[in-house]
Order: C-alpha cells, then sequence, then structure tokens
C-alpha cells in the first residue's frame, strides 16, 4: 500500500504557481486625450457631443496604443486574496500601471464563472434595460448575449483565410462556439461559449488590429432572426435553468417528489438510493397502518408484498411509514372514487302518476 502511495505521489503533476501579474504601462505613459467639442451638449449615454458631424465616425478613430497578452500579462493581484470576482477593465485593454498591487483580476474569467450580480458585466460595471442604438456599450441585462460583430476587417483573401485570421485573434480571450465572415463585407460574427468572455474579448479588441493594421469596430451583435438559431438558443437557456435547479436541489428531495408523484398517479414507487448504514447497520422495525379487511378486497399475496416492501423500503428523505401511510391514503381515495362512480350510475326513478304530487307543499285545512 506505501509503495502504491508512493508511485501516485511521483506521477502526480507539480501544481503550477501564478506569477505576480506584471505591469503593463508605466505610471503616466497613457495620456488620456479629452474629444475635441463639435457640439453644444455632451451626451453621456454615447460618450460623444450631441450635435456633430460624424465626430465619432470610426474613420477618425485612432489605433489603441496598447493591447492585452494574456500570457505576459495575467498573474495575481490583491483581488485574489480579497475574493474580488472582477476583472480589471484596463488590464483587458492593455493599460493597466498597478500590476499585482491591483484591485482586480488580472486574468480571464474562468468557464462556469459566476459573478456575484447578474446586473454586472466582468468589470464590475452596471448593464442596461437596452441596447444603444449603436450596439455599443455594456450591454443589457435583458438578453444573454454571446456573439460580437465586428467590422471594418480588411480581407487579403478568400474567405477560409479571412476566418482563420479572426478566430487566431480572437480565440485568445475564450473557447469560441461558432463564427461566420461575411466575404466581401468585412464583417464576421464571433459567438463565445461563455458570454464573459464576449465582454472581456470585446473591450480587448477595441480598435485594435488584426494582421493588415486596420482598426476593427467591435460591438454586440443583434438578435439572430434565423429560427433554427432562436430555437437552438431557447433550448440551451432551458438546460442552463434546469441544470442550475438540480444543482441547488437537495437529490433526495427530488427522489422523494418523484416518489409522491407515482404514489398518486398508482405507480410503481421508484426506489430511492439508500443511505449508508448508520448505528451500528441495526435497521429500525417499520410500522406499518394495516387496512381493515371489509370489503377492501386485498388478497394475502398483496399483502405480502406490502410487508416486504415496507420492512425493506428505501431509506432517504421519506422513511417507510411515510410512504406505507402515502399508500394508505391512496388505497383509501381508490375506493372512494370506485364508491363514488358506482353511486353515480344507480340514480332514481322518476316518480309516475298521482304520486308525483305527493311531495307538493299544500296549505293545512284551517
Amino acid at each position: 500500500m506505501e509503495e502504491q502511495l508512493v508511485v501516485a505521489e511521483a506521477q502526480a503533476p507539480p501544481i503550477k504557481k501564478m506569477k505576480p501579474a506584471r505591469k503593463q504601462v508605466m505610471p503616466g505613459q497613457i495620456e488620456k486625450k479629452e474629444a475635441p467639442q463639435t457640439g453644444k451638449e455632451y451626451n453621456i449615454w454615447y460618450n460623444k457631443w450631441a450635435g456633430g458631424d460624424r465626430e465619432d465616425s470610426y474613420s477618425n478613430k485612432e489605433k489603441a496604443p496598447t493591447r492585452c497578452s494574456i500570457r505576459k500579462d495575467s498573474g495575481y493581484t490583491r483581488a485574489d486574496a480579497a475574493g474580488t470576482k472582477y476583472c480589471c477593465l484596463f488590464f483587458a485593454r492593455g493599460q493597466c500601471p498597478y500590476g499585482s498591487e491591483c484591485q482586480y483580476l488580472h486574468r480571464l474569467p474562468p468557464p462556469g464563472h459566476e459573478l456575484p450580480d447578474t446586473s454586472k458585466d466582468c468589470f464590475g460595471r452596471d448593464k442596461f434595460a437596452d441596447y444603444r442604438d449603436d450596439m455599443g456599450g455594456v450591454g443589457s441585462f435583458s438578453r444573454q448575449n454571446r456573439t460580437l460583430y465586428i467590422g471594418r476587417i480588411k480581407e487579403t483573401g478568400p474567405g477560409h483565410e479571412t476566418e482563420a485570421v479572426v478566430r487566431r485573434h480572437f480565440k485568445e480571450w475564450g473557447e469560441i462556439e461558432k463564427m461566420r465572415v461575411l466575404q466581401y463585407r468585412s464583417v464576421a460574427f464571433v459567438t463565445y461559449v461563455h458570454e464573459l468572455s464576449g465582454q472581456f474579448a470585446k473591450e480587448a479588441m477595441a480598435c485594435q488590429s488584426l494582421d493588415n493594421d486596420e482598426i476593427l469596430n467591435v460591438r454586440w451583435a443583434t438578435e439572430d432572426p434565423n429560427p433554427t438559431s432562436k430555437v437552438s438558443e431557447k433550448r440551451r437557456l432551458e438546460d442552463l435553468g434546469q441544470q442550475a435547479i438540480a444543482n441547488k436541489l437537495d437529490p433526495r428531495m427530488i427522489d422523494a417528489m418523484r416518489a409522491v408523484r407515482a404514489l398518486e398517479d398508482g405507480e410503481e414507487v421508484p426506489e430511492l438510493p439508500e443511505e449508508e448504514e448508520e448505528n451500528g447497520g441495526e435497521e429500525p422495525q417499520a410500522k406499518r397502518l394495516r387496512l381493515e379487511k371489509h370489503g377492501d378486497g386485498i388478497d394475502e399475496e398483496q399483502e405480502a408484498q406490502q410487508d416486504q416492501t415496507a420492512l425493506s423500503g428505501p431509506k432517504g428523505l421519506l422513511s417507510a411509514d411515510t410512504l406505507e401511510g402515502m399508500r394508505y391514503f391512496a388505497e383509501i381515495r381508490k375506493r372512494h372514487q370506485a364508491q363514488a362512480a358506482s353511486n353515480g350510475s344507480k340514480k332514481a326513478a322518476p316518480p309516475t302518476g298521482l304520486s308525483a304530487l305527493g311531495g307538493y307543499g299544500s296549505d293545512e285545512d284551517e
């Protein structure tokens, strides 16, 4: 036994320790440039001046000066010790000057990661009820969106080559479920497996370039009008909901509800999983409620079968006494239903002749 433990410990892979997060830029290296005033009012919803003449067009956009590299920049920060669940927005943009001293996570959202508040994105920003008209910004909490719209792609070859380039740049931010490239339109749609991966990729690839020094237009995609996609997405959300509910419920509760439903329908009770025996393996003797043998129609063979089921009944959330009591009341209900059906079939014959007036209420003679 000791030799087997030694061999198992020798074959176990070593635990990889996380390195401290690297400072992506030096303090003051990135200069924040204010947008030139081209209108009279500043729209905080769209982050631009109202009344301007296409001042926010992507033709006037500048390429992002930095870009995040997960392999080089990711590592542990103060957020790992504090239990913070949100990622650093400036880390995704490649502009965090704090490194391991940052109060947010410097890594990708792990698969299956659950945020403490579903009305916020992976960076802790509040979502809104509706999307912006340009499908930019944080997004909406009314719909789970995993698809990104990527525009202004420079195509230098056939469609499959463009798809390979887009996939190579966007797979760094998470697992991709599907991708579609509209050739000669400079547009691609990337759908991630997890929504948090799409949120991170949207900020990481904003105003970035692929292989041809273009400036990408990355925003949320609208809902797919394809009926097949709608059905598959609805089924996926239902499966996720059922899985989440099943994970929260006690398995014994689920088995008990199945047993109750089987008893109500008059079907055979499914066997519940047996628990580990306690108190030295002693099984308590189940107290069985017996039906009175007054026309109940239960023969000796069925009674013996019920005795055996009660004594060797399943142990779980419902005890043998509870199951036997439920069988008792189910049998009583069946008898009452059968008796009501038989009484309903025997209707009294309608009175004939003058006897029909016998019950007519008349005044007494004074």
